[in-house]
């Protein structure tokens, strides 16, 4: 994991008005998390199963440091309304291309907050009748649950508020960054300090 420093990225590192998340200690976390699950899931072959958008910079930096066989699925959801998505109910746009049935599944996210979609996509794997789900979530806002899960295997802690970079996006922006940081007030409320001129 080589990544360029920050201020290679131009207009999308000076909207950050703090990192979080360097991208060292990225990089020592995936590491660390590859190692530990290399051992767990040694002669299981486990899947792992990511959803897409946020999750891919995080499941192609992890696969790497995963030393063992194993496979790769994704699934894409979207929300039906506002009103859905904040009782966790989402549309699956693209499922899994075979059966997980007995297999050993290791859920990959790139956030939990809520937990209330994740929930829900447990659930839905869980009647699958995998051999066994656990989930693997690079970042967490304890401070949002609404739902406990476990999370087997975890990376990085977060306050409550606007984050972006690896993985995390702001109005489909800010995913490449290397690191995760705030965005500045000015890139989220824009209009907030302008005056009317009429």
């Amino acid at each position: 994991m080589n990544f360029h420093p920050p201020t290679a990225y131009g207009h999308l590192s000076e909207a950050i008005s703090q990192i979080l998340v360097t991208p060292e200690q990225l990089e020592a976390k995936v590491r660390e998390l590859g190692e530990r699950i290399s051992q767990d899931y040694e002669d299981k072959n486990p899947l792992l199963i990511g959803v897409l958008k946020g999750v891919f910079p995080f499941m192609a930096d992890l696969v790497r440091m995963i030393t063992i066989p194993h496979e790769v699925d994704f699934m894409a959801v979207s929300s039906y309304s506002r009103e859905t998505r904040r009782q966790g109910l989402v549309r699956l746009e693209k499922d899994l291309g075979e059966s997980i049935r007995g297999r050993h599944v290791l859920f990959v996210e790139d956030m939990i907050d809520t937990g209330l979609t994740l929930s829900y996509l447990l659930r839905n794997l869980r009647s699958r009748e995998p051999a066994t789900l656990e989930v693997c979530a690079i970042f967490n806002k304890p401070q949002r649950r609404l739902i406990d899960i476990p999370i087997k295997y975890k990376g990085f802690d977060l306050p409550d508020k606007f984050v972006v970079g690896y993985g995390l996006d702001y109005r489909e922006q800010y995913r490449n960054l290397p690191f995760v940081g705030l965005l500045k007030a000015e890139v989220l409320h824009p209009n907030k300090n302008k005056k009317d001129v009429s």
